[in-house]
């Protein structure tokens, strides 16, 4: 749900601890598409932290947000607004509650009395009129104010005579009377605040009401408003300093204010009855919302331009100029690293580029540029940096040094660091050698000032930039733009022209006019024709050329300001700041056509502060030389008041030159009498006195003021002070009654005038208190109202076509991301002692520190800070380990100037624990000194230590408040309309195709309103995240949750998308509208990831070095998906596995399942591409799906689905050695399968497809030899092989390798040996027979002894006879290979028949293997192979050889080469004999047979009475019909094991067993459960050792009575996944028993305990034999067969 359900409504979260509940239906309208609309009240619930009962609630209703609702958003939202049919209960006619207690006879009589006594009363004062006001008037009024107060008589007092007398007597000189109207209007207001509003709006909108006011009486409506606008407003700027606004400004700001409330209650009411419009004709209702419309707009913007003037911000948007912002999405989060295929959000203050290389935006790709790079760089050029990493920075620059193949791979001289650092190649950008760089910074501030001038926003960044990602910003999209449109302004836009056309007076607006007719065919222009102009681009220009000579100057600086005159006024003064320099401009030709000389000025200080002002400046100055002549007319200074007024800019210049140093005396006195002098001229009190009033102020403050200047600016004040009384509460506002004091103390109360000054602002607390209240409240209106309409904008998708609308946006925005720095607080720091380590107070280093040199309370530190700098915390840094030089006791002082340092602020005494010490806490002034005085030390100390200083600030701006509002306000109004639309989608899964295109249009919206209206990227982000959050984030929850059937609404169109996916293909189709519906959905849903700003990067060390590891977990931290994407990949996850459990449970039985499967596959990949893009989210969602669906089958049919992947990726390894177009579609199909096997990984199954895997890959490698497929094939799907077999099987052949080379070795040394033993034989030989002659007569008996020497020598030979039979062969060698298999890793079953090479094969190649095992024998003694316990050889019957037949060469196995080799000796041989002498299997046998009596083998069968299995003979080759030539591939072909069979039921038992074994130890262990580690042990020694399971049992099971770890941790992993066994929250290591589970318990008997231990290991070896030669060939016709290898 998107809120709370709480009494059957919805609670809205808007923030922490803060939620809105509908309250009340306040009223009721018809909206733009003719369905009517509800106005609701939301009240504001704060939640204490408990969050539960009423007792930790605070309703603050005077907190609410007004929202505009549909019938679908209240149905879904506000179920208590219901009634019993689900109709909206509209609002309540309520009649007064005193009405029913009078009778109307008796009200009938009271309402002629008070139209009698208002007749009276009229009468009455007009008699009156000059003099005293005699007794019975006042009498009456009382009267009518006492009739005043019943409610049921208000309506009377609507009459328009109540206004005519209210206004008499407002304007009445006669204090009684005037207070007399207040009560009258105080009882009238008092029923409700409609009343009251209609009273002050009636009273408000009289023609010359100010005139009529004074002080009192204007001050009594300002309470008046100032109460009704209390509640309706409740918005805290506290903290921020409000500017001191004059009470005539303040009331024309509520005359504005009142007026436009009025406006859009009228558009509100204008259609509240839907029935009562059928009365009027539909053209002339629209014409009337259109003119009410067009009203409000003006009148919108003549607020905004009168409270822009009144905050003062006119003037700061003229120094500072506008700001544009980028065009970027707001919804995705600004990273820290650039985008390569987008422009810089913020034009940087200097740039190098280089003429001749191209920069990263041009590529489309990294890869591409990286390319681009590596190929363009040489050694010596310059280098910039585009992103952060490690070490170096985004911008650092530096010298390209070398390349390598090593990673990274580019080595650069760095300037930031001064050393080298490697880095990456797309990290670079080229600025090539220095005289391929150009400095950029003019070109690229006139581009920026050219397209900000001609377009007033900046280009949109989506339309040029490369799609990196398929799917980056899908809502913002360019839409194609209608040229007739392009060619005239916006309604928006022309309205803004057509507000300052309204502002010039009759003459001026006259001559506008007239230029809009000639342009426009001579058409008469009214009021309703001039909203509905459509006005040429060139015209518009053409006006806004004429404007700025027409109009006054606050309206000229909102002219310079607006939007209209950025984007279509002239480039040079649309890229002035000020406008002074404009208004010169326009005087200077005004002067040129009067042909006058020029007057000359005399030399004086005034003169020279008016020479800044230009034109009129010296009209000031003709002024000043009017007041010097005597007695002045007032019709001689008129006109230059009123020029003053139009152009006030001098009048400013004059008053803020008192702020100026003391010593410019004759300056002072010199103002002081021009503005004493202009006081007495009422046009003069029109002024703007209050903007500059500040000045008189530092003058009265500064202690170095002279006593005559400050006499006469005593004088001044008190004399603007009594003419104006406004001044006065200005002057409160400022302070001014504790700078006269001190004033008055300095000079001995010599002063005149001045403590009636003091009093008499003294006196204006109260109005001073109600001017900022009236301040706050009229801007917090102001506010409500401008989110009012951006709620109407999100509603209707009409334009906003207020004036200023942006400008006011602005201001409040201002400050969003500004980032002031402790060291722009202050301008410099002074110590008392030891000055040249005053920057220790500064490093922002704890370690150091300042030390003083002095006395005991001598030591102090002043800042000096910058101008405007409200202090909102200062903090001083100590430390413990000081000891006696720990401050104890510091007194801070602020002044004006540093021999003013007189007020004492704060006074702390300093804990000595303490490390962090708070001196000042927002401070609600300006000080420009502080000085810190460190009184007395901790023990007694004399000199002090301090770690340092924090000063925070600045002066706090509007941004914070304003975004609150605009959060809160935005996050009500989509979270309302993402449940309506939810609820639709819940009624009605269709509605869900509509969704996208609702979207869309919300997120297209919110985009271009941020494009258009916010200034800066924080105050974007912060609209986006929270749009997104409040709408998107909400739905996705919901469109993601399964329903009852437990199928959510997503869920269900992913299921719709993927059935009607090969339909889509025809793009005129009905499903190709439907598919592109849904991947436009998805790809909106998923474009954004918001996900927490990372960690920076100083927290963690970098590594060091060239060949550092590199640090996956901050891309991990980027990749991590929010709570949406979350959602969506579950949602993905459970369709997929639905998919692919259908998919399994259908055709897990087909021959061609595993094709099927991957095309399956595959077609789910390629839809999650489309859906999603290239997510690694939702790719680990589909793996996991498809794993999901796997698991749902039962053991016996998922063995028989992974054996199916391992013979089907056996088949295509060996149909890839073909070679060839076949052989390379078979490697492609083998990818593709490979790509689908990687969702075995992690799944209990993957033992068992391991054990398939493990079967078909040894009879491959033994019978086809290893390649480098099976290496690449383990490399891509080693994570589904849990124990890691076939791992160590190639392992095991390449040290079979590795034994073969050292074999050779070892009988070339052999071969050494046995020459040097025939050198040293051949030597005794000859010695003998020479001594044969004397020793003749003793022959018989050397003989005898010779003979039993020769029979010794054969015994002591005999056992090396089989070793050295074949070491003199003369024939060529058959070549031996010896495969060392150990059965820890090789199957058992393959390598179980064992071979006798005494009985089964010839000499020369006994020779060869005895000689081969005393060698392995050998080794094992060796420390270089010493690899565990001592292991023994037996020969087995695997492997593979070449033989030579005639002109063929046989490739046969090592059972068919003995056979073979066996029919050289005779010529027919019975199966029978080969069985007793070979000791093979029948089944064993008959596989090697069947191939070498096929066609293409040498041998025929022949079945013989009495003789089993028939006798084996070699073909005659005169028989055969076939060549004789090339290479017969005769070896067994591979044979596949069933899932369905034994073995795989053994398996099924096995897991059975180990399940059974897991449950009873975990029930032992109850909940206390046991550590994973502890519970595999204990599993795989009773399994070993008993009582269960028994021996017998594990012994039928074959080979699956095997069992390991992994097995073990597999079947864990199933029973967690079944529920069985669940972890520990707080421990997740440990497990324990959860429910019973069903499982297979075998017979239980007690193992045998009898066992003599275990075997030694037993390592099986194959051989492999290669020949050279025909050595034994016969010489007759018959052919024989000779090993070839």
């Amino acid at each position: 749900m998107v809120g709370e359900l709480r009494y059957r409504e919805f609670r809205v979260p808007l923030g922490p601890g803060l939620h809105a509940y509908p309250d009340e239906l306040i009223r009721q309208r018809v909206g733009h598409d003719g369905h009517p609309e509800y106005q609701i009240r939301w009240l504001v619930l704060r939640r204490g932290e408990d969050g539960e009962g009423d007792s930790s609630q605070v309703d603050c209703k005077a907190e609410h947000i007004l929202l505009w609702m549909s019938n679908d958003e209240i149905y879904a939202n506000c179920h208590k607004m219901l009634d019993e049919d689900g109709q909206v209960i509209g609002p309540s006619q309520e009649i007064a509650g005193d009405a029913g207690a009078l009778d109307k006879s008796v009200l009938g009589e009271m309402e002629t009395d008070v139209k009698s006594l208002i007749q009276r009363a009229l009468r009455q004062l007009e008699e009156c009129a000059g003099t005293i006001p005699p007794a019975p008037l006042l009498h009456t009024v009382h009267v009518l104010s006492a009739y005043a107060s019943i409610e049921p008589l208000t309506g009377v007092f609507k009459d328009p005579r109540v206004l005519d007398l209210l206004m008499h007597m407002l304007s009445s000189p006669d204090y009684q009377i005037r207070w007399s109207a207040g009560r009258m209007i105080q009882a009238l207001a008092s029923h409700d605040a409609g009343t009251r509003t209609q009273i002050l709006l009636s009273l408000s909108q009289q023609e010359a009401i100010e005139k009529h006011l004074d002080f009192d009486s204007r001050c009594a409506l300002l309470a008046l408003f100032a109460q009704a606008t209390l509640s309706e407003h409740p918005m805290s700027f506290e903290g921020i300093q409000l500017p001191q606004v004059p009470g005539r400004l303040l009331f024309s700001l509520v005359k504005h204010y009142l007026h436009v409330t009025s406006l859009l209650d009228q558009l509100n009411d204008s259609a509240a009855e839907p029935g009562a419009q059928n009365n009027s004709a539909p053209e002339e209702l629209s014409g009337e919302r259109d003119r009410l419309e067009l009203e409000f707009s003006m009148a919108m913007g003549t607020l905004i331009s009168e409270l822009v003037q009144a905050m003062r911000w006119d003037w700061a948007s003229s120094r500072q100029g506008p700001s544009a912002r980028s065009s970027c999405s707001i919804f995705q989060p600004q990273l820290a690293e650039a985008n390569p295929g987008l422009p810089p959000t913020r034009a940087q203050p200097s740039i190098r580029r280089s003429r001749r290389f191209r920069p990263r935006s041009e590529f489309a790709s990294g890869n591409t540029y990286a390319l681009y790079v590596r190929e363009t760089l040489q050694a010596g050029m310059r280098v910039r940096m585009l992103e952060d990493y490690e070490e170096v920075s985004a911008g650092d620059e530096g010298e390209f040094r070398q390349s390598n193949n090593g990673v990274p791979p580019v080595q650069v001289l760095w300037e930031s660091t001064g050393r080298t650092y490697w880095v990456h190649w797309h990290m670079l950008e080229i600025l090539g050698f220095e005289e391929d760089i150009e400095d950029v910074v003019e070109a690229d501030e006139y581009h920026g000032a050219a397209v900000s001038g001609a377009l007033g926003v900046a280009l949109p960044s989506w339309r040029w930039k490369p799609m990196k990602e398929l799917y980056a910003v899908p809502y913002v999209l360019p839409e194609d733009e209608d040229a007739e449109e392009s060619e005239h302004l916006s309604q928006a836009e022309w309205w803004e022209l057509l507000f300052f056309i309204k502002k010039l007076n009759g003459p001026n607006h006259q001559e506008v006019l007239q230029i809009l007719q000639e342009n426009l065919d001579g058409e008469v222009l009214d009021d309703e024709i001039l909203a509905e102009l459509a006005v040429p681009i060139e015209l518009a220009q053409d006006l806004l050329l004429a404007l700025p000579q027409r109009l006054d100057d606050s309206a000229l600086r909102d002219l310079l300001n607006c939007r209209v005159y950025r984007k279509y006024g002239p480039e040079a003064l649309a890229r002035q700041p000020a406008y002074p320099t404009l208004l010169e401009a326009q005087a200077q030709p005004q002067e040129s056509a009067g042909k006058e000389p020029p007057t000359q000025y005399p030399d004086t200080p005034l003169r020279r502060l008016m020479e800044g002002c230009g034109p009129p400046g010296r009209n000031f100055l003709d002024l000043e030389r009017a007041l010097s002549s005597g007695r002045p007319q007032e019709t001689e200074i008129k006109p230059f008041l009123l020029q003053l007024q139009w152009q006030p800019q001098p009048f400013l210049t004059l008053m803020r030159s008192l702020a100026s140093p003391a010593a410019n005396k004759p300056l002072h006195l010199t103002v002081l009498r021009i503005l004493m002098q202009l006081v007495d001229f009422p046009e003069a009190l029109l002024l703007p006195w209050h903007e500059a009033m500040d000045a008189c102020m530092a003058c009265l403050r500064s202690p170095d003021t002279d006593r005559e200047v400050l006499q006469e600016l005593i004088f001044f004040l008190h004399r603007l002070a009594s003419v104006s009384r406004d001044y006065a509460v200005v002057l409160n506002q400022l302070g001014a009654r504790d700078a006269i004091s001190k004033a008055l103390e300095k000079h001995l109360g010599k002063l005149e005038l001045a403590q009636e000054l003091r009093d008499m602002v003294f006196k204006c607390e109260k109005h001073a208190h109600l001017y900022r209240k009236l301040t706050t409240n009229i801007l917090g209106g102001c506010i409500q109202m401008v989110l009012g309409q951006i709620e109407d904008h999100r509603r209707t998708h009409r334009p906003i076509n207020i004036p200023f609308f942006d400008v006011f946006l602005r201001y409040l925005c201002q400050g969003s991301s500004v980032e002031v720095k402790e060291d722009k607080c202050w301008e410099k720091v002074e110590v008392s002692s030891n000055p040249h380590r005053a920057s220790k107070l500064t490093d922002r280093n704890p370690k150091t520190y300042w030390e003083s040199s002095g006395s005991a309370g001598s030591h102090y530190i002043t800042l000096h800070m910058r101008q405007g700098i409200l202090i909102r915390q200062l903090t001083l840094l100590v430390a413990g380990e000081d000891s006696s030089y720990m401050p104890a006791r510091v007194v801070v002082f602020g002044g004006d100037s540093a021999s003013s340092l007189n007020t004492q602020l704060n006074s702390v005494n300093v804990m000595p624990s303490a490390s962090r010490v708070v001196l000042l806490e927002n401070l609600n002034r300006f000080w420009p000194i502080i000085q810190i005085r460190i009184k007395r030390c901790q023990q007694g100390g004399i000199d002090t230590r301090i770690r340092g200083l924090e000063v925070l600030g600045p002066k706090p701006t509007f941004w914070p408040v304003f975004r609150e509002q605009l959060c809160r306000h935005t996050r009500l109004f989509y979270m309302v309309r993402a449940q309506a639309w939810s609820q639709d989608i819940a009624e009605d899964r269709r509605s869900l195709l509509h969704l996208s295109s609702r979207l869309n249009g919300a997120l297209r919206q919110e985009q271009n309103f941020a494009d258009r209206f916010l200034p800066d990227d924080e105050a974007a982000q912060a609209l986006g995240k929270t749009c997104w959050e409040a709408l998107v984030s909400p739905l996705v929850q919901n469109i993601t949750s399964p329903d009852e059937d437990g199928i959510s609404p997503l869920g269900w169109l992913l299921d719709q998308y993927l059935e009607c996916r090969e339909a889509a293909h025809n793009p005129q189709s009905r499903a190709a509208a439907f598919s592109s519906r849904v991947r436009r959905l998805t790809h909106l849903l998923v474009h954004v990831e918001p996900c927490e700003a990372p960690p920076p990067a100083a927290a963690a060390p970098r590594p060091k070095g060239r060949n550092r590891s590199h640090d996956w977990s901050s891309l991990a931290t980027r990749g991590l998906p929010s709570s949406i994407v979350r959602n969506l990949t579950r949602c993905w996850r459970a369709v997929v596995e639905e998919q692919a459990s259908s998919f399994l449970t259908s055709r897990w039985r087909d021959d061609d399942f595993v094709p099927r499967y991957c095309e399956h596959f595959h077609s789910l990949q390629k839809s999650s591409s489309e859906l999603f893009g290239p997510r690694a989210a939702f790719l680990l969602a589909l793996h996991n799906g498809c794993a999901g669906g796997l698991l749902k089958l039962p053991f016996l049919k998922a063995a028989h689905v992974s054996e199916q992947f391992a013979r089907h990726i056996d088949q295509r390894i060996q149909g890839s050695r073909i070679g060839g177009a076949r052989g390379m579609e078979m490697l492609g199909q083998l990818q593709r399968c490979l790509e689908t096997v990687l969702i075995f990984s992690g799944l209990e199954i993957a033992t068992t497809f391991e054990h398939y895997y493990q079967h078909y890959m040894a009879d491959r490698l033994l019978s086809l030899g290893s390649s480098w497929l099976e290496g690449a094939v383990l490399e891509q799907i080693g994570l589904c092989f849990p124990n890691r077999l076939p791992q160590q099987m190639l392992l095991s052949l390449s040290t079979s390798e590795e034994l073969q080379r050292q074999f050779h070795v070892y009988q070339l040394q052999r071969l050494d040996q046995e020459l040097l033993k025939l050198d040293d034989t051949e030597k005794k030989i000859q010695g003998c027979l020479e001594a044969s002659d004397k020793e003749h007569k003793e022959e018989k008996a050397e003989e005898a002894e010779g003979a039993g020497a020769a029979a010794a020598t054969d015994m002591a030979g005999e056992e090396d006879e089989e070793e050295d039979e074949d070491l003199y062969y003369e024939g060529a060698m058959p070549e031996v290979s010896v495969l060392v298999l150990s059965p820890r890793c090789w199957p058992i079953a393959s390598i179980r028949h064992t071979l006798n090479p005494r009985t089964c094969l010839p000499s020369y190649l006994r020779g060869t293997l005895n000689r081969y095992s005393n060698f392995y024998s050998k080794s094992q003694s060796y420390p270089a192979l010493d690899m565990g316990p001592h292991r023994r050889l037996q020969w087995t019957w695997l492997g593979r050889a070449e033989l030579q037949f005639g002109d063929q060469t046989l490739h046969v196995s090592t059972v068919q080469m003995w056979l073979l080799l066996y029919l050289n000796e005779l010529k027919a041989v019975s199966v029978e004999s080969l069985l007793a002498l070979s000791g093979l299997s029948p089944d064993m046998l008959d596989q090697a047979i069947g191939p070498l009596t096929s066609s293409r083998g040498p041998l025929d069968l022949q079945e013989q009475k009495g003789v089993p299995g028939g006798v084996l003979k070699i073909r005659d080759a005169s028989e055969e019909p076939r060549p004789r030539r090339g290479n017969v591939w005769l070896i067994p072909p591979q044979t596949y094991l069933k899932a369905e069979d034994e073995e795989g039921r053994n398996l099924e038992k096995r897991r059975n067993l180990l399940n059974c074994l897991i449950v009873r130890m975990l029930k032992a262990h109850g909940d206390e459960g046991l550590h994973i580690d502890q519970l595999v042990c204990r599993v795989l020694d009773a399994w070993q050792k008993g009582p269960c399971p028994p021996r017998g049992l594990v012994s039928s099971l074959g080979r699956g009575s095997a069992c390991n770890s992994t097995d073990v941790l597999s079947c864990i992993l199933h029973l967690l996944g079944q529920g069985t066994v669940r972890r520990h929250d707080d421990r997740p290591h440990t497990l324990s028993y959860a429910v019973p589970v069903t499982v297979m318990e075998p017979h239980t008997e007690s193992l045998n305990p009898g066992s003599s231990g275990p075997n030694p290991p037993l390592t099986f070896h194959t051989l492999q034999i290669r020949s050279r030669g025909v050595p034994y060939a016969s010489c007759s016709s018959t052919q024989s067969f000779s090993t070839f290898r």
